[in-house]
């Protein structure tokens, strides 16, 4: 019987740590299958930026989260300089001027033209005095601003800025995983520390005997 009880104490904890690994697997997962819907419904394949200069203040700030939709470009709407009518679209410029940051930018259309098959767009950051260096080709489009949530941004940009964002992931995840394993070791040695109580109790020893 006590043989039979330790095997299914280990059983239970192999149960346990089995488990454990689903429940983590299905988080890490879980976010890049939320990322991909995400993706496909606003068909863009970055559905999601965080706002990284204050080029567009006062409408949209550094740090700001916003949502982004992939649309046709002939359906991006036109504006100018003056009347900030146009959409605001985030579009990849990196190569296109000799400044051009690695970030994708998010700068408001002032004009919009067509040559052959290709629409190319003027634009222009609201807090900027003057327009972007070059055209936007419609292929570095990634999509047009549709909302966000503002500042909730400046936690990436803390984290990827000093270098800790990686660091702060593995450390989160080695916690999680020790606190697990803990806590079913613990659970053991209760279990363990009880079944040598029972077998000290008067009663439990008359019966052995």
């Amino acid at each position: 019987m006590k043989n039979a009880t330790k095997k299914e104490k280990k059983s239970i904890s192999r149960k346990k740590i089995i488990i454990a690994v689903v429940m983590i697997s299905v988080a890490f997962f879980g976010s890049f299958l939320v990322y991909f819907i995400l993706q496909v419904s606003f068909n863009t394949e970055s559905p999601i930026v965080v706002v990284v200069s204050g080029s567009m203040e006062p409408q949209i700030h550094e740090g700001d989260l916003l949502f982004v939709m992939g649309i046709e470009p002939d359906n991006i709407k036109n504006g100018t300089i003056e009347d900030k009518d146009g959409d605001i679209i985030v579009f990849d410029a990196y190569g296109l001027w000799h400044t051009a940051p690695v970030e994708p930018i998010v700068h408001r259309v002032i004009d919009k033209y067509q040559v052959g098959d290709t629409w190319y767009f003027r634009t222009k950051g609201d807090a900027n005095s003057i327009p972007d260096a070059a055209p936007i080709p419609e292929s570095r489009v990634i999509g047009v601003v549709i909302g966000g949530i503002p500042y909730i941004g400046w936690v990436k940009i803390v984290l990827t800025e000093s270098g800790l964002l990686i660091p702060l992931l593995v450390i989160i995840s080695a916690l999680l995983i020790i606190s697990i394993v803990r806590d079913i070791y613990k659970g053991d040695d209760d279990d363990d520390d009880q079944d040598e109580n029972n077998k000290d109790e008067p009663g439990n020893s008359e019966r052995e005997l």
